[in-house]
């Protein structure tokens, strides 16, 4: 009979595991556009596909870092959060631009879609809807998932000084 006690297993909050996998899908489509894939483009609107045609790689380390926000909260949060104070704080400093973009964009973009918000050169129907309906509203999953992950952690513990 051992005499040692198991470490108690870390619970990672549910909501981190959402927020990485919308961050994967983000990052695996801009990795995915980065190689020459062409699905979904026309969600992005033509001007932004323009911008990048021939420098499609620039998608790479954009994917990447995506990758990487993506995966954070879970890691450091399966880890015991290393680092604790500063891993938090980036993660809450990524929640709040996750939401923040999402949401405005958003927003906005349906606000141009029916016809409230009428920019001067016009717009791009298909690129409007992708941003719209999928693109910035998986930003705003995204970000607020993390959120809802690091306020269960904070609950879960017990304190409200880890935020």
């Amino acid at each position: 009979m051992s005499t040692s006690a198991a470490a108690p297993a870390r619970t990672v909050p549910r909501a981190f595991v959402v927020a990485g996998l919308l961050g994967c899908v983000h990052a695996a489509f801009s990795l995915y556009w980065a190689v020459g894939g062409t699905a979904l483009v026309w969600s992005l609107g033509s001007d932004l596909v323009a911008t990048f045609r021939g420098r499609e790689w620039v998608l790479a380390p954009i994917g990447a870092l995506k990758l990487v926000a993506a995966l954070a909260p879970l890691l450091l949060a399966s880890n015991g959060w290393p680092a604790r104070q500063v891993a938090r704080s980036a993660c809450w400093l990524g929640a709040a631009v996750l939401v923040l973009w999402g949401g405005l964009n958003t927003v906005v973009a349906n606000l141009v879609l029916v016809g409230a918000i009428h920019p001067s050169s016009g717009f791009d129907r298909p690129g409007m809807v992708g941003h719209a309906w999928l693109w910035d509203p998986l930003f705003l999953l995204w970000g607020a998932s993390v959120v809802l992950g690091l306020r269960a952690r904070a609950g879960a513990s017990g304190a409200r000084r880890d935020r």
